[in-house]
């Protein structure tokens, strides 16, 4: 039988995440993860020993372009654009929880 993720799994990833569900969603999402790990264990029977691997399923084909520097020097159109600047810099709200906040 496969192996079952509990609900207590679930909220965990969750919150490392940074969702938030509610008691019906975490067993929504618990018994979906089951229902995933089920069939992996399926897949697992099955005899793939004939079968030659694939790599691609497409030609890889990388189309490049010559790298060129082009519009370096127009910092200040840049910064004119923003909502917000500083020390000649973008100015953005800290995403990191500090002394500050």
């Amino acid at each position: 039988m496969a192996e079952t993720i509990s609900r207590n799994d679930v909220a965990h990833v969750a919150s490392l995440a940074k969702l938030a569900f509610d008691e019906a969603e975490l067993d929504q999402f618990t018994d979906q993860l089951t229902d995933i790990l089920t069939l992996f264990e399926t897949l697992s029977e099955v005899d793939t020993s004939a079968v030659e691997p694939t790599y691609s399923v497409t030609p890889n084909v990388n189309h490049l372009r010559e790298d060129v520097a082009d519009n370096w020097h127009q910092k200040q159109e840049l910064l004119a654009n923003a909502p917000e600047e500083a020390a000649d810099l973008i100015k953005v709200p800290a995403i990191i929880k500090g002394e500050d906040d």
